[in-house]
């Protein structure tokens, strides 16, 4: 599902949270954890308010809202591991190309996660815009998504990509 301005709606469900009775919890994603993990289906209910509702409705309290910021470094990164890649040139090109539109994003909201907790599970409110789907799908050809064992501080990649 595609959102037009995640920065507008990041700001209605900022107000919301603060006019309702829920705790908000300012955290990272969680989109790698190791526990069970249900995902709302944001494509038939796109309304945060409907997800919120059934954590309500179960007596949960305490969301964690996490929202990330594009940095047009992940593309410039992409760019530099591109110039070492087995792709043909034109290929290349055509990739490096279509990163480098990407760039405007640099700022914008791109993610919106919503969790909470219900008897040992994880159930995710999770909404992105359509370039920074583009983006990954691109991340993930390249084969530039980090591994686990990776350290997330040392890699200016880690914390944009999800392997969902």
């Amino acid at each position: 599902m595609q959102q037009k301005n995640l920065d507008t709606l990041k700001s209605e469900i900022n107000d919301y949270l603060k006019a309702t009775d829920f705790v908000v919890f300012h955290g990272y994603a969680r989109g790698l954890i190791e526990r069970p993990a249900v995902d709302w289906d944001v494509s038939r209910y796109p309304d945060f308010r409907d997800f919120l509702a059934v954590g309500r409705q179960l007596g949960i309290r305490l969301i964690v809202f996490h929202h990330r910021e594009f940095s047009a470094a992940v593309v410039d990164r992409a760019i530099e591991e591109l110039q070492d890649s087995s792709y043909e040139y034109e290929e290349q090109r055509d990739i490096e190309r279509r990163l480098r539109e990407l760039r405007v994003y640099d700022g914008f909201t791109c993610a919106i996660e919503l969790s909470f907790e219900h008897q040992d599970i994880t159930y995710f409110y999770e909404i992105r815009t359509e370039w920074y789907t583009e983006l990954n799908n691109l991340l993930e050809e390249l084969d530039m998504f980090p591994d686990d064992e990776e350290d997330e501080d040392e890699n200016p990649l880690s914390g944009y990509y999800s392997k969902n």
